[in-house]
């Protein structure tokens, strides 16, 4: 009997190791499968999973680098731009400066779960990055401004942040004969106020550009640049993890607002979102989605800047994010309470899909630009 049940053993061992081994195999030529199918050109590619109803763009890449970037720079509203942006005159301190919390060593953001501005005063929101900016169609989490013009003024005057009196700040900058022939260069005019100094700001925004990644590199025909993980990771993208409803086109966003459960009602992280500045109940705890451009950079993430690792943000989308969703219950008693949006869904991703994911993360991010700061400011 113990000879049959030994036998019985080995015979198991062997068609349970060849079973792992077949599946390996199918594995292997599911990935290979997959691999073919995207290097090619894009219009060849599988279409992405896309849930009806939802407003996308296919991906496209960043164009070569403009030869006319540095004329560009030295174009006299973009010259007179970059030196308000990392001058600390605008503060009412004189300490803080807009690159204060856009760091061009960090990616033009400043690394830090919310930012610090004056008197230690802590923000409410992530600081997000400025990369691409002028592609935006709004501005802020909320989307609550249009411009780069309008998103500029809030920063200077708001108390914990630049807290700078708007009727001193033009006086201050006319005492400076330096930015006196700056803005007449710029404006044409020695008469200037803070509209030019907010137009000034903009034009230098808008030349805040990302690198090409290697994921443009690819799109563009250099197929060898991913590795079979990155190109695996970018078919889940574009199906089994359903990124491409909010995160597509050339800079992986939809400009658009969810809920996508981090809303934290009536708890300590409590936000509203888009409400505040739409005040229609179905906005509550909707904010902007992201632009995944050079993400891998842009850490920690999502508007309250809570989340330091992309594995674990991957982990919790993968949940499908119902955690702070009112039930029928809640919503009934109060009108209010956010449910979250119904995009959000489990995925069933493996643990090594996760990693594929986050190894397709790094193929969009390019290598950090640090544009160097002025050696000297107006004085």
């Amino acid at each position: 009997m113990k000879k049959g049940y030994v036998l019985f053993s080995v015979l198991l061992i062997v068609l349970l190791a060849s079973f792992t081994e077949n599946s390996k195999l199918s594995g292997t030529a599911m990935l290979d499968s997959i691999v073919s199918l995207y290097r090619q050109p894009l219009a060849q590619w599988p279409k992405p999973a896309i849930d009806s109803g939802v407003n996308w763009e296919e991906f496209s890449s960043l164009p070569v680098a403009d030869s006319n970037y540095f004329a560009l720079m030295e174009r006299p509203d973009v010259v007179l731009g970059k030196y308000l942006f990392f001058d600390p005159i605008l503060s009412g301190s004189n300490q803080i400066s807009c690159s204060s919390c856009h760091n061009p060593q960090t990616s033009w953001a400043d690394k830090l779960t919310v930012p610090i501005g004056h008197d230690h005063l802590e923000g409410t929101r992530n600081t997000p990055s400025l990369l691409n900016v002028y592609a935006r169609k709004t501005l802020f989490w909320d989307g609550r401004v249009n411009s780069l013009e309008e998103q500029a003024l809030a920063p200077i005057e708001a108390h914990h942040e630049m807290n700078m009196d708007l009727t001193k700040l033009i006086p201050k900058l006319k005492a400076i004969p330096a930015y006196n022939k700056l803005f007449l260069e710029a404006f044409g005019d020695e008469y200037y106020s803070m509209p030019e100094v907010l137009r000034a700001l903009a034009a230098f925004q808008r030349t805040l550009t990302s690198r090409r990644s290697r994921f443009d590199e690819f799109l563009d025909g250099n197929f060898k640049v991913l590795t079979d993980q990155e190109i695996n990771g970018l078919h889940l993208f574009r199906n089994k993890a359903r990124c491409m409803n909010c995160h597509s086109g050339q800079f992986f966003t939809d400009d658009s607002f969810h809920n996508i459960g981090l809303t934290y009602y009536k708890k300590k992280y409590q936000d509203l979102g888009r409400y505040e500045v739409t005040h229609n109940i179905d906005d509550v705890g909707r904010f902007r989605t992201a632009s995944l451009r050079d993400v891998m950079n842009t850490d920690p993430w999502m508007h309250n800047g809570l989340f330091w690792n992309m594995t674990g943000l991957l982990n919790l989308y993968n949940s499908g994010m119902q955690m702070n969703t009112a039930t029928a219950e809640q919503k009934a008693k109060d009108p209010m309470y956010p449910i979250t949006d119904p995009l959000m869904k489990p995925l069933g991703l493996t643990k090594q899909e996760i990693q594929d994911i986050e190894a397709f993360m790094h193929a969009i991010t390019a290598t950090k630009y640090r544009m160097r700061r002025p050696e000297s400011l107006p004085r």
